[in-house]
């Protein structure tokens, strides 16, 4: 098998992630939403690419992890997420503060965090997919949430200003991109002193095979481009990031778990 470039795999998540956007719009428009016959796992999806579910059968991946917490989002967002968490259960989000999601999707993690900051605060979405944008979007209109902005652009360069927000959260996207570190120098860069990183990610098992790493719907389903603990901490250290802590949280493949990663930008000296 050829090697993956770059292009080769922001292209293949882009078309998931944009099929994914467009089976939860279809799915609203024509009334189907989660739990109702024929709405495919998780409420979301009858592609049977989109897997939600470990060999198992349980789910780890999507909506079923936010448990109480998708009631304070649109459901149509929620429907839609295929992260591997709640990054916004432990960013320790607080009124007034600039909170930026990597890779937000249809916006989940975006209308929860701006619940969390309030009024006064504001929440941002980064994502690349056109049909996410426009499906987050409509949400935040129906819904009547103003402290919210959804704009277009990657994770590898940010489009925002150095030191110009206080949180960055991310769902299971870091592992999308095949320029990790560029990912956590970008968010360093725009993190303000004393800013907080905290994202929900797949770690991956020291022993993941060769062909699991090269098997394109297993990167594009979060698993193959994961990094080890290891090779995380060296990362977001690298980034100059301090306060490292990466906990496991639960499996999501035979060779990898979700993991709520946390660290912070130094205050200058």
């Amino acid at each position: 098998m050829a090697e993956l470039t770059g292009t080769d795999i922001r292209e293949r998540v882009r078309e998931r992630y944009a099929a994914a956007a467009s089976a939860v719009a279809d799915r609203t428009s024509s009334g189907c939403c989660g739990g109702e016959a024929g709405c495919g796992p998780g409420g979301a999806f009858s592609d049977p690419d989109m897997k939600l579910t470990d060999k198992n059968g349980d789910e780890v991946f999507g909506q079923a992890l936010y448990g109480e917490e998708a009631a304070a989002a649109p459901q149509a967002a929620v429907e839609a997420s295929l992260g591997c968490g709640v990054p916004t259960a432990v960013a320790a989000l607080e009124e007034g503060e600039t909170v930026l999601d990597l890779g937000a999707g249809a916006g989940a993690d975006v209308f929860l965090s701006a619940r969390r900051v309030g009024p006064t605060g504001k929440a941002i979405g980064l994502d690349m997919t056109d049909q996410m944008l426009e499906l987050a979007r409509a949400q935040a209109r129906e819904a009547a949430i103003e402290n919210v902005e959804f704009v277009k652009g990657y994770i590898e360069e940010i489009p925002l200003p150095d030191e110009s927000v206080d949180v960055v959260i991310s769902n299971c996207v870091i592992n999308l991109s095949a320029d990790k570190g560029q990912v956590l120098r970008e968010a360093a860069r725009v993190l303000r002193p004393g800013g907080r990183f905290a994202v929900s990610d797949v770690i991956a098992d020291t022993d993941m095979d060769a062909a699991t790493r090269s098997d394109m719907e297993q990167w594009t389903g979060c698993v193959a481009g994961a990094l080890t603990r290891g090779q995380f901490e060296a990362a977001l250290a690298d980034a100059g990031l301090v306060d490292l802590e990466i906990r496991e949280t639960h499996r999501v493949h035979e060779h990898a778990s979700s993991a709520i990663v946390r660290a912070r930008k130094p205050q200058p000296r």
